[in-house]
């Protein structure tokens, strides 16, 4: 299977590049399967249902979130009717909407996509670790389904590649979100899974983490609320990660970055 991930979508320019760059991608790569973190699309700030439409109609089949899941409150019904998005798994039972999804593939084959949030530095959720072990064994991997992506929303990279090993061996991609910078640690794991601390974000880098840099820096120098955040909104570089797999194991056979647009030096897997 060939997998694209893309990290977190910041702002409009962020929105930009995936609807203008993903329809090419999938058929430029022959990819299968796209998963994007969409919880900054917003205005930085969530995701709201129009924009998660446009996502799916332009290409990805499973959209994740984070900590600003609800930033957004009409996401709260459509996270209920749309399937394809869904929130950390380890919100507490009853929370809306979903943790995990099972999508078809082509060639009568089925990924598994969980999203879950780390609690270093973080809302004090329930246990993504045991959330994420009940899930996978719903649904072992090279028999019920032929793939497995692991979207870890993280502050801390120590928890991201705790993940990682954790579950080396039981999915084909564990991959970070949330800290919007692409890690140069790309590989595969001794069990069989790729990895990368954190996937970047699709967004412009002349910011800070995807915000206009005047205000947020001025966080650090006063220590005291400032104005609100903004998007940065020139040019985005959409940040990724491109895994291919073996069917019969479900397990990574390749895996390499995908930096395309805006100022980060580019890469093709």
């Amino acid at each position: 299977m060939r997998i694209l991930f893309l990290g977190d979508i910041v702002g409009r320019s962020g929105r930009d590049a995936f609807l203008e760059r993903v329809p090419g991608l999938r058929a430029q790569l022959a990819l299968d399967l796209v998963v994007v973190n969409g919880e900054n699309a917003s205005h930085g700030f969530g995701l709201a249902p129009d924009m998660a439409r446009a996502f799916l109609a332009a290409g990805a089949d499973v959209i994740t979130l984070g900590n600003h899941a609800w930033d957004r409150r009409e996401i709260v019904p459509y996270l209920e009717e749309e399937r394809r998005v869904i929130r950390p798994i380890n919100f507490p039972p009853g929370t809306p909407g979903h943790g995990a999804v099972v999508v078809e593939v082509p060639g009568n084959r089925r990924a598994l996509v969980v999203n879950a949030m780390g609690r270093l530095f973080m809302d004090p959720l329930d246990d993504p670790f045991r959330a994420i072990q009940a899930e996978l064994a719903k649904y072992p991997l090279g028999r019920s389904v032929q793939a497995t992506i692991l979207d870890v929303h993280c502050e801390a990279t120590s928890e991201k590649q705790a993940f990682g090993h954790s579950f080396d061996g039981m999915a084909s991609l564990v991959i970070g979100t949330h800290t919007h910078v692409p890690t140069a640690d790309h590989q595969i794991l001794p069990g069989g899974t790729a990895f990368q601390t954190d996937a970047g974000m699709c967004g412009d880098f002349d910011s800070i983490i995807g915000m206009q840099k005047g205000g947020a820096a001025l966080r650090f120098w006063r220590k005291m609320p400032g104005e609100k955040l903004s998007p940065a909104e020139g040019e985005a570089t959409l940040c990724g990660l491109f895994v291919e797999t073996d069917d019969a194991t479900g397990l990574a056979t390749r895996v390499a970055p995908l930096r395309q647009g805006g100022r980060l030096s580019q890469v093709m897997p």
